[in-house]
């Protein structure tokens, strides 16, 4: 069979059966997953590739999505991995959400229906000059969509099938693996990568048509505690010092032109504080710190370490603590020593019939932690656009062209094996 001449997509209709069940996650919550309700798009999930005849597709309690495309090869071909997350975002709402398809797109203003003030423009989106005469999915205004990652997931689950119906596609074993807790840092942190047993994989989770992403920030965390001192505030004169006080002044003292999310751009790297939480006799300041090169993190966090002394240095009866935790790091650092995991992506997007671009991300994935355990993991493109908001976009055009991709992949490791 000739893969591109494929036309029998099911994708966009497993996308718009997706995004409507509701998976968000919850950074605040210690449970695995951080949410129950991320089971429900996964119990789907492995009923569906039952269907198609996967014998050992199995939802575990911890939520995490194994399965198996076994090999129709006589050839010994690595086993390869495709990776999706199922949660969305807690930036914004995933409750109820009514895929909306605009056929045949012109270039018109996307008004969304539920709340007209929400208006997808092309001067807002330059990527929907690639999508005239296409099908544009969106929400309809009160939530996000769900593109990231339900995009990636209708995907494999698409080429899945249509792998299983199509022995005459050569490929090797393939395992898929769906996550929970992606969107909040905790994506891989139960994989069980014995039973996975795979040995390069892909996460299909990324934004345009064509792009391939190999590097990835590094980042850490840092959560600075102060102890302040608290007393009556009707007797509070010369006593009390307001923990609160001390780390709005930190956040006002740093960098106002540099060194944040609101003035980088490619690879600058940045420190950003997240959130704010306390009382007067003790505040926590968390912050997320970011860069492409990993040595620059301990040079971010020694200016912001700094800053905290500056402003401390004015309370001596008060302190506080610094603590750095390890998030992830450059996917990059490992997959320059896999090269051919990369070449064979690219060379299958080229062949599903667009021009392969090769970029960084600012930001991380699945992949990038995966390829740090041992599972050299680049990310590929699932189509979606402005992910965690109200004006997310997908292109049914564009997921199929993901499809494809994967069934390239797939093959391309047969064959160069």
């Amino acid at each position: 069979m000739e893969i591109n001449n494929i036309t029998d997509f099911q994708v966009a209709e497993n996308f718009k059966r997706y995004v409507q069940i509701d998976t968000q996650s919850d950074v605040q919550s210690t449970t695995v997953p951080s949410t129950e309700k991320q089971k429900n798009l996964s119990r789907i999930l492995v009923e569906e590739l039952l269907q198609i005849g996967i014998k050992d597709a199995h939802l575990d309690d911890l939520g995490y999505v194994y399965a198996t495309i076994p090999s129709n090869t006589d050839k010994q071909v690595p086993v390869i991995c495709f990776c999706s997350h199922v949660d969305t975002s807690p930036d914004s709402s995933g409750t109820d959400v009514k895929p909306l398809v605009h056929a045949n797109y012109q270039g018109q203003d996307l008004v969304l229906p539920d709340d007209n003030k929400i208006v997808i423009r092309m001067a807002d989106h330059p990527d929907l000059k690639d999508q005239i005469g296409n099908d544009v999915i969106t929400a309809s205004g009160k939530t996000l969509l769900g593109a990231d990652d339900k995009a990636g997931v209708a995907e494999i689950m698409d080429a899945a099938r249509i792998l299983m119906a199509n022995p005459e596609i050569k490929h090797g074993d393939i395992r898929i693996l769906f996550t929970p807790d992606e969107e909040i840092g905790r994506g891989v942190d139960h994989v069980d990568m014995d039973k996975l047993g795979a040995q390069y994989g892909y996460t299909m989770d990324g934004e345009r048509a064509g792009t391939l992403e190999d590097e990835t920030f590094s980042a850490d965390g840092v959560k600075i505690k102060i102890d302040g001192v608290s007393i009556h505030p009707g007797y509070a004169k010369g006593k009390m010092i307001n923990a609160i006080k001390i780390a709005a002044e930190i956040v006002d003292a740093l960098p106002k032109d540099r060194l944040s999310p609101e003035t980088t751009r490619a690879k600058e790297g940045f420190v950003h504080p997240t959130s704010i939480e306390g009382s007067v006799e003790e505040t926590v300041l968390s912050f997320i710190i970011r860069d492409h090169d990993t040595n620059k993190l301990a040079d971010h966090e020694k200016e912001l370490e700094e800053v905290v002394k500056s402003v401390m240095d004015k309370y001596p009866a008060a302190a506080y603590t610094f603590e750095v935790s390890e998030q992830y790091r450059n996917m990059k650092e490992v997959l320059d020593q896999h090269p051919r995991v990369v070449d064979i992506a690219l060379m299958a997007i080229e062949r599903a019939g667009m021009k392969a671009e090769k970029r960084s991300i600012r930001g991380g994935t699945d992949g990038s932690r995966l390829s740090f355990m041992g599972l050299p993991c680049p990310n590929i493109f699932a189509g979606g656009h402005a992910f965690h908001g109200k004006q997310e976009w997908v292109s049914v055009q564009d997921m199929q062209k993901a499809v494809l991709t994967i069934l390239h992949i797939a093959a391309l490791w047969e064959e160069v094996s």
